[in-house]
């Protein structure tokens, strides 16, 4: 049981009241207490009550008129009443009015014990059949959103049935990448969808859900929704957001983002990239000794996306079937490992952004490239990545990422994300995030500043994101990692 609520005017027997039920060996988070039916219509509009214990006579509002005034709320808790008077019309009324028990003063600790076992049982079996409908809805509202062939009277029968387990108030639709670290609350949560994972949010909670668990990722919003009706409009917004934000890096929210106009002919033009003669051109320039016109040719198409000159299903299908050609054509040299990551990068709408797309698609190819025969200048490469690594050393704690550091020792983005992650062992993002939680682990150990300093001082501005990251690496809180070194 979460909260029961007991009403009585008289002090000294609601802490009495309070004590029993704090003794019955029923769990109960939290007890509350009003000493008139005011009070408690107060506070009962403004928050979930499961029980409500509440006297008879008592000043400005008796408990005849409190409870008759519960029944006409949407969220009723289930009612007892005490009274100091045994009169059998008084509990005729009141179990007409749905109170499920009705005792005399004075009260016996057993008693109470009893009837809240009783209650308790009640709500956990309420709560189960709720849980139970409440997934099966959400199935149900994934099938709204999901199947077009639904004909409208099939998208009624589920409107219908499953609109009292949903939202009364305004709504929002997020997409987002789901990797299960979420915290999305009172919510509905549908994942692996097609633009990879949806939640359905009170619109008064998306802020603090984009600062919070959004704050690193590109997640893609609808406008604001009522009702169950509502929602393919709704995931129909998210969706095209969320696509936008895959391209720009960036969460974008209907309304505020929109996609770019492009002029017709650069449309055009971008189109003649998926050609089948632009395609033969990127398939066989891999294993020459031509890298810098390997990078060239894939970034052209790359950049087209990026600059939504290319619809992002045109771009994704492209791509599939330049995976499909490699594999067929360089079949003699592909590896298990190979397979895999082709088959990583035809699931695109699982990577973050399109950048992140990229660099490990680059990455492959690059591999694969010299696998066939080029061979880079790896001294030369070396002595780069050398002075990546110690520009990064210096400027962690500034807003750093791969373009900024790959410019800074002069060279090409695509070969500088395959031979740092060849040279360090690690992917850039990852190397960065263990240099900032090394200096993390020293300012915690050998200083007493906060963690929110020390958060902002290894370059995250937002300190929830440092801790998660802090653990997901250290298995601890930074917290938790002080005192252990203190101790």
């Amino acid at each position: 049981m979460q909260t029961l609520l007991i009403v009585e005017d008289e002090k000294m027997i609601r802490q009495g009241i309070r004590t029993m039920a704090q003794r019955s060996g029923v769990p109960i988070d939290l007890i509350l207490e009003c000493a008139n039916g005011v009070e408690a219509l107060n506070l009962l509009s403004q928050r979930h009550v499961d029980v409500m214990f509440t006297d008879i006579r008592m000043q400005k509002m008796d408990g005849l008129e409190l409870v008759r005034r519960v029944n006409e709320m949407e969220d009723r808790p289930l009612i007892v009443v005490i009274s100091g008077y045994d009169d059998f019309s008084y509990a005729v009324e009141m179990l007409r009015n749905g109170v499920r028990e009705y005792i005399l003063k004075p009260v016996e600790r057993e008693k109470i014990a009893e009837i809240l076992r009783g209650l308790n049982e009640e709500l956990e079996r309420r709560n189960t059949s709720h849980s139970r409908e409440r997934e099966l809805g959400i199935r149900q509202i994934r099938e709204l959103v999901e199947n077009r062939s639904l004909s409208e009277a099939e998208r009624q029968m589920i409107i219908t049935k499953y609109e009292p387990y949903f939202y009364e108030g305004a709504y929002r639709i997020c997409a987002f990448r789901y990797d299960g670290e979420y915290d999305v609350g009172d919510s509905f949560l549908l994942e692996d969808t097609s633009d990879g994972a949806l939640v359905v949010l009170r619109d008064e909670y998306v802020s603090a859900f984009l600062k919070d668990e959004m704050s690193e990722k590109c997640a893609g919003v609808g406008g604001v929704h009522r009702g169950l009706g509502e929602i393919f409009a709704a995931y129909e917004e998210a969706s095209l957001m969320r696509r936008l934000a895959f391209l720009r890096g960036k969460t974008c929210v209907y309304g505020e983002d929109e996609p770019k106009r492009i002029v017709e002919t650069l449309l055009e033009k971008a189109q003649e990239l998926l050609s089948e003669s632009e395609r033969t051109k990127r398939i066989q320039i891999l294993g020459t000794e031509k890298t810098d016109d390997l990078i060239a040719l894939w970034k052209s198409l790359f950049t087209t996306a990026e600059k939504e000159m290319l619809p992002l299903p045109d771009f994704s299908g492209a791509i599939g079937r330049d995976i499909d050609q490699i594999l067929s054509v360089y079949r003699e040299t592909v590896t298990e490992e190979d397979l895999e990551t082709a088959e990583r990068c035809r699931k695109m709408r699982h990577f973050e952004n399109l950048t992140e797309y990229q660099n490990e698609f680059m990455d492959w190819l690059l591999d694969l490239n010299k696998r066939l025969g080029d061979r880079p200048d790896d001294v030369g490469i070396r002595q780069k990545i050398a002075q990546a690594r110690a520009y990064i050393d210096e400027n962690y704690a500034t807003d750093l990422n791969m373009a900024v550091v790959s410019n800074q020792v002069s060279m090409n983005y695509s070969l500088f994300s395959y031979s740092f992650k060849q040279y360090t062992g690690q992917n850039f993002v990852n190397y960065l995030k263990a240099v900032r939680i090394a200096k993390a682990k020293e300012l915690l150990a050998d200083t007493d500043m906060k963690i929110i300093e020390i958060s902002q001082m290894v370059g995250y501005e937002n300190e929830k994101n440092f801790m998660k990251i802090f653990k997901s690496i250290c298995g601890v809180t930074p917290g938790e990692y002080r005192k252990n070194m203190a101790g």
